[in-house]
């Protein structure tokens, strides 16, 4: 199991762009939390295999239809948490 974070910028907040990681995410088997930034991005942090976590980093860049993606930075945790759901915190 990996765990990346992931920070989106664009128009990503006010368009259900959390609500749309939750659900991709729990759908694809994959743990962690979604989050709005103060700057208008939106971070998270994500945990599952690699196959699954790429899955979920090209869902990121489409987003959900009223979403537009301009950036998605990501970064592998040296961590490996212990998450049991997808959140929005």
């Amino acid at each position: 199991m990996s765990a990346w974070r992931f920070v989106v910028e664009g128009r990503v907040q006010g368009v259900a762009y959390r609500a749309f990681v939750r659900k991709v995410a729990t759908r694809m088997g994959v743990t962690g939390w979604v989050r709005n930034r103060h700057d208008g991005s939106v971070e998270l942090e994500a945990a599952g295999s690699d196959e699954n976590l790429a899955r979920l980093a090209q869902s990121l860049r489409e987003g959900p239809p009223m979403a537009r993606v301009t950036a998605l930075k990501q970064e592998s945790l040296d961590r490996h948490p212990d998450w049991t759901d997808f959140r929005i915190v």
